[in-house]
């Protein structure tokens, strides 16, 4: 795939950036290496490589997904100002 001028300016002005008539030719080139680049890195053949999250093998910290109070309810609401049991207690808001 190749860029030309007027894809160049098309680009320029829906990324809001302004670019002068001089800075067009270089802007091309730029692009063009670019999408280059990426024709080059679709030829390389991934079939057998599994996606991975680190370079590092390693596996997923795995937890279960329960509510929980988190067993220092006492701690979390002991500098509240005022409190009624495990719970904070606020000002009424809404009439």
């Amino acid at each position: 795939m190749s860029v030309d001028q007027a894809t160049v300016r098309r680009i320029a002005h829906l990324a809001r950036i302004a670019v002068t008539d001089e800075e067009v030719p270089h802007l091309q080139g730029e692009l063009n290496a670019i999408l280059a680049f990426v024709d080059q890195l679709n030829e390389v053949d991934v079939t057998h490589v599994e996606p991975m999250t680190s370079v590092t093998p390693m596996a997923m910290k795995k937890r279960q997904d329960v509510v929980t109070d988190g067993g220092i309810p006492d701690l979390i609401v002991a500098n509240a100002p005022e409190r009624e049991g495990h719970f904070f207690a606020v000002p009424k808001v809404v009439e």
